[in-house]
């Protein structure tokens, strides 16, 4: 039976990558799938669904005024579809969210959603609030801070390099804009320099040093 998953973490825990892969797995064995990208990110960063690693698949912009249930009986009337992604999926509506629910209970298609959980002030995003509500099947991407802590929280950063502690919640950017940190360290960073600053002194691993998950148990 289908069901609907939801992959989130903070930022640069390889969502994307996540799911360019597994987009990929279904389709080199002969099976279709169909990828959606909200058009906020489409139309504020990139229309693509692009990793860091230089995959990329060109998905579906889904505008808040789309049916999602009318868009899939329109693509199963051309393919048998075996699996719907759905990437930046915390900018999700809810009710899009609810769309996605009946995809899998109606169509008995499996949706995996990947996304972020919390915004740059630790406050949920309304996709991802409703994904955590409603899913199928939950699961932490991990990543982790400069410290070497596994990173829940993501930090925003002005030009300068200053911690943004207020603002629109939605500003799409990348590793120039923002910084996934644990909870200790993303309430007391205040700026770029006191993550270099750690890592002068000795006192906790180097920044770049821990950009992989895999260099510690999380």
């Amino acid at each position: 039976m289908s069901k609907l998953y939801f992959y989130f973490s903070a930022m640069n825990a390889g969502k994307t990558t996540t799911l360019l892969q597994s987009d990929f797995n279904y389709r080199e064995r002969g099976m279709n799938t169909v990828c959606f990208l909200p058009a906020l990110v489409a139309e504020q960063w990139n229309p693509l669904i692009t990793s860091r690693v230089g995959l990329s698949r060109v998905p579906i912009v889904l505008s808040n005024d789309m049916d999602l249930l009318t868009i899939m009986a329109a693509e199963m009337e051309k393919q048998t579809v075996s699996c719907i992604f759905v990437d930046e999926a915390q900018f999700l509506s809810k009710r899009h969210v609810r769309q996605l629910c009946r995809i899998v209970d109606r169509l008995d298609i499996p949706v995996l959603t990947y996304g972020l959980r919390t915004d740059f002030q630790g406050e949920l995003f309304e996709g991802s609030r409703h994904l955590l509500a409603w899913a199928d099947h939950l699961q932490e991407i991990k990543t982790i801070c400069f410290c070497g802590k596994k990173a829940i929280m993501t930090a925003r950063f002005d030009g300068f390099g200053n911690k943004v502690i207020d603002g629109d919640q939605i500003d799409c950017g990348g590793n120039d804009r923002y910084i996934s940190l644990c909870r200790k360290h993303h309430d007391i960073v205040e700026n770029n320099h006191d993550c270099i600053s750690l890592s002068a002194v000795g006192e906790q691993p180097g920044f770049q040093d821990c950009s992989s998950a895999n260099q510690v148990d999380l």
